[in-house]
């Protein structure tokens, strides 16, 4: 496999982020404790969404949508990350290689696409709420939806192609954690220079556009609320829309970085990719839950409903 110029990579050794055992045992115990709250944070706010019907508005249906993607996202590629900390061989097949590839791709894109329509239901329901139950149909919910999860696939097969269809024949040593594009292509056996700029035009689309219209919505919903009277409807408004913006600034600050700049040291890299990858999908549900009346109102209420039925013992 390493006899270079010659034979095709079948595998790849993932060196991860350090190679010192005592650092990787801390680093397992991070990231199992990261996963867990992901896995645990997310369940439970699909959960509380279909449980509760003050909950099955527009904005909680793409919330669900996220929370998903962010689980899956998650999902491809800690569980591996464990793995290989706590083994010797960090090897990965060539083909298990391109499906993490795309699968991380797929719903990370996604989650691009569905910041930006959650962006303009907030728009809507902030500078035209008298119309927005006539504009945000669940016909059109739906119809968003499909867009994000389309558009996030058919930029994930561009991104991904053109990242495998390079021949890789020398060094199998990707100095990453897990199969991500620009850590790929670093190994290529020819000029990368055409699949870079393919993968920096996919870039612009699910990254640069999303942002612009995010711009453009928040733009539109802050005239909106600095022309409001009153003080509880500016609080009320910003306080909706904050944990939106929050998790848009986390998101696309630390994809931009590593997908739209000039390339960085390694580390600096991985760092990102930990960012993105790991934490991004842990605080998502915390900064909804945390920020929004109606989810904790919704956790308050199972809560309250699951004691109450429990049966009383009586000697």
């Amino acid at each position: 496999m390493r006899q270079a110029n010659q034979t095709q990579v079948t595998e790849f050794l993932l060196l991860g982020l350090s190679d010192d055992p005592h650092t990787q045992t801390l680093l397992f115990i991070l990231f199992l404790g990261i996963y867990l709250v992901t896995v645990l944070g997310n369940l439970l706010l699909m959960f509380l969404v279909r449980a509760d019907s003050r909950l099955h508005t527009p904005m909680y249906f793409f919330l669900c949508n996220l929370s998903f993607a962010d689980l899956c996202f998650s999902t491809n590629i800690v569980p591996q990350a464990l793995t290989h900390f706590l083994s010797r061989k960090k090897s990965i097949s060539f083909r298990r290689c391109a499906a993490q590839l795309l699968l991380f791709l797929i719903f990370g894109c996604t989650q691009c696409a569905l910041l930006a329509v959650m962006s303009y239901d907030r728009y809507v329901a902030i500078c035209n709420p008298l119309h927005y139950s006539s504009i945000m149909t669940w016909r059109l919910c739906i119809q968003l939806a499909t867009v994000s999860w389309t558009s996030g696939i058919l930029v994930s097969v561009v991104d991904t192609t053109f990242t495998l269809r390079l021949p890789y024949r020398g060094s199998n040593s990707i100095p990453h954690f897990f199969c991500e594009a620009p850590a790929l292509l670093t190994l290529a056996s020819i000029d990368t220079q055409t699949s870079e700029m393919a993968i920096f035009l996919m870039g612009v689309v699910i990254l640069l556009i999303p942002v612009s219209l995010i711009l453009v919505s928040y733009g539109h919903i802050i005239v909106a609320v600095f022309r409001m009277k009153s003080a509880a409807g500016r609080f009320k408004a910003f306080s909706t829309c904050g944990s939106h913006l929050i998790v848009v600034i986390l998101f696309y600050g630390s994809a931009i970085i590593t997908y739209m700049t000039p390339k960085s040291s390694k580390e600096q890299e991985k760092l990102v990719s930990v960012f993105y990858a790991m934490v991004t999908p842990m605080l998502n549900p915390l900064i909804y839950s945390l920020r929004n009346k109606d989810v904790k109102g919704a956790l308050w209420k199972v809560a309250l409903k699951n004691f109450s039925s429990r049966p009383i013992i009586t000697q």
